[in-house]
């Protein structure tokens, strides 16, 4: 076997080694997602002796049609690493084993529905149940707020459009409706600000009462769109950039990557 890697024919080594790796990896990191249409991993390393020592001149993968804890959509994602350090004896195990962690550049693509759809995941709804926030008394007597049916609509310039409904025990729904930028803090949390409420969207006897609960909602909101509540075993996700694309929402970063995740 190790002929394959050491032998006068570089190249057929190469081809072989990389394949090993690209196979072992695919499924190593498949097991990241719920779901997913396509993850595909190349691994560059020349000349293939590299490989046992464990080193390894890139690693990409791509994935799409990808679903993350079984309730956020991501259209396409993928990273790129530099130089990496493997354990090359897990490799002949089918697995893959950092020597030390790595930083790989990242992209992430999401989609307006699946912005939408991932609004409806016990992760988010649970945390927008019962909210007793200050500065509501009036309008809930002091008992607690729910919000529901949020969606949003995507537009030029990092603006979004957000709808939802307020409700609380002794009060019919609330409709909210604003408009609000979307921005990255601290490299890994989302969050809502220049704030625009949408009064014409309001039946006008409401409108008071709406904008409080929607300047609520983005409270709520930005206490809780945070990366690390995706739990992606072994990565670690941080944000640069982010950018509305038509019906998309493009985010650009980095991953810190500490170990790749079992393979079943």
């Amino acid at each position: 076997m190790f002929g394959s890697f050491t032998g006068n024919t570089a190249s057929a080594g190469t081809d072989w080694g990389e394949q090993m790796l690209n196979t072992v990896a695919s499924r190593s990191i498949a097991h990241l997602f719920t779901k997913s249409e396509s993850v595909d991993v190349q691994i560059r390393c020349s000349p293939s002796s590299k490989l046992l020592q464990g080193a390894i001149d890139s690693f990409k993968m791509s994935g799409r049609g990808l679903v993350i804890r079984k309730r956020f959509p991501v259209r396409e994602m993928s990273f790129e690493t530099d130089t990496v350090a493997l354990d090359f004896s897990s490799v002949l195990k089918g697995k893959l084993n950092l020597k030390q962690p790595t930083q790989a550049i990242a992209q992430v693509v999401l989609t307006e529905d699946g912005i939408n759809e991932s609004f409806h995941a016990d992760l988010v709804t649970r945390r927008l149940e019962d909210l007793n926030l200050p500065g509501l008394e009036s309008i809930s007597g002091g008992k607690p707020i729910s919000f529901s049916k949020v969606s949003i609509e995507l537009h030029a310039n990092n603006r979004i459009q957000l709808q939802a409904v307020a409700k609380s025990p002794d009060r019919d729904e609330i409709p909210i409706a604003l408009s609000t930028t979307i921005q990255i803090e601290r490299r890994r949390r989302i969050v809502f600000t220049e704030a625009e409420f949408l009064a014409e969207a309001v039946p006008e006897a409401l409108r008071e009462d709406s904008e409080t609960l929607s300047r609520a909602l983005l409270t709520a909101l930005n206490d809780m769109v945070d990366l690390d509540r995706f739990d992606l075993d072994g990565v670690m996700l941080r944000l640069n950039r982010l950018e509305t694309k038509g019906k998309t929402l493009l985010f650009s970063g980095y991953a810190q990557i500490s170990h790749f995740p079992k393979s079943g």
